[in-house]
């Protein structure tokens, strides 16, 4: 008697991969043209910052989040958005496509988890051009902090920055792909980039602007309920605002960031289960 053995996840998704790359360098020309379109779009943002910070030292009084301090958030912004939109977006805006045209039932028949197969289908190599830009603004904020003498290089947060930018990839994953479910349910979805926009809006600035009788309670409902503020906050603090063991609460963000992306995960997880098992194949 055989036995079907289970798929590698790590060879199945590194063959994604190169056909993803194989496809974006079928047409060279649009990939060329996407990687500048965006590449200028994250320039001019730049741009504008620096417009700003002609006219204050400062994001929010006594925040600490100066012109160095606040381009290491900004090019934080850069990774988690890059890899979000490079892994996850393309395929989230076709799930309600595939349930349309009937194609979820192939993943369903597939010997492989659904969720992860919807999920990383596709590869869009384009959005990556961003990440590279994030890399180069970290490098050269990064060296300014440390001549101005406003940062110390210390190997903690070397090691805690990429651990929590992926918490932060996960926490947005979550609640894409809990966005993207809801189109069993409601048949097609079309205010998934939209969504995208406006959350992405509230976790592109520093919590401690969230301040007064409005913006205290945005920043308790967008860190706790949904935490799209540590995202990028978390990370950021700790590269460009260090934190010191004798500060009060000094564990109390990064850990609930731990907390929070579980739980995010989870609950998407739950809710994609929960959407499948009321999904009804095309031909029924």
């Amino acid at each position: 008697m055989t036995t079907t053995s289970r798929p590698s996840y790590l060879r199945v998704f590194l063959t994604i991969v190169r056909n993803s790359l194989v496809r974006d360098m079928s047409f060279r020309s649009n990939f060329l043209i996407e990687c500048i379109s965006s590449t200028s779009w994250i320039l001019m943002n730049v741009g504008f910052y620096l417009l700003i910070f002609k006219y204050t030292n400062e994001i929010g009084r006594d925040t600490g989040w100066q012109k160095h301090q606040f381009f290491v958030f900004l090019a934080t912004t850069m990774f988690v958005n890059s890899l979000v939109q490079a892994f996850f977006m393309p395929n989230a805006q076709e799930f309600s496509e595939l349930i349309r045209t009937g194609n979820l039932d192939f993943a369903l028949l597939k010997p492989i988890d659904t969720q992860f197969l919807v999920s990383l289908h596709r590869i869009d190599w384009s959005a990556l051009s961003n990440f590279m830009v994030g890399l180069l603004l970290l490098a050269y904020s990064l060296r300014k902090l440390v001549i101005a003498e406003a940062i110390e290089l210390h190997w903690f947060p070397f090691l805690a920055y990429p651990f929590y930018l992926l918490c932060g990839i996960f926490i947005l994953y979550s609640l894409m792909i809990s966005l993207a479910a809801t189109s069993i349910w409601l048949g097609r979805n079309q205010s998934l980039y939209n969504f995208w926009f406006y959350i992405t809006n509230f976790s592109r600035y520093p919590m401690e602007i969230y301040g007064g009788p409005y913006g205290t309670p945005m920043r308790q409902f967008f860190t706790f309920i949904i935490p799209v503020l540590i995202v990028v906050n978390v990370p950021a603090r700790l590269m460009a605002l260090p934190l010191h063991f004798d500060q009060p609460g000094f564990w109390l963000l990064p850990v609930f960031a731990v907390f929070a992306t579980l739980f995010s995960l989870a609950a998407s997880r739950w809710v994609f289960l929960k959407a499948l098992s009321s999904y009804r194949s095309a031909s029924s």
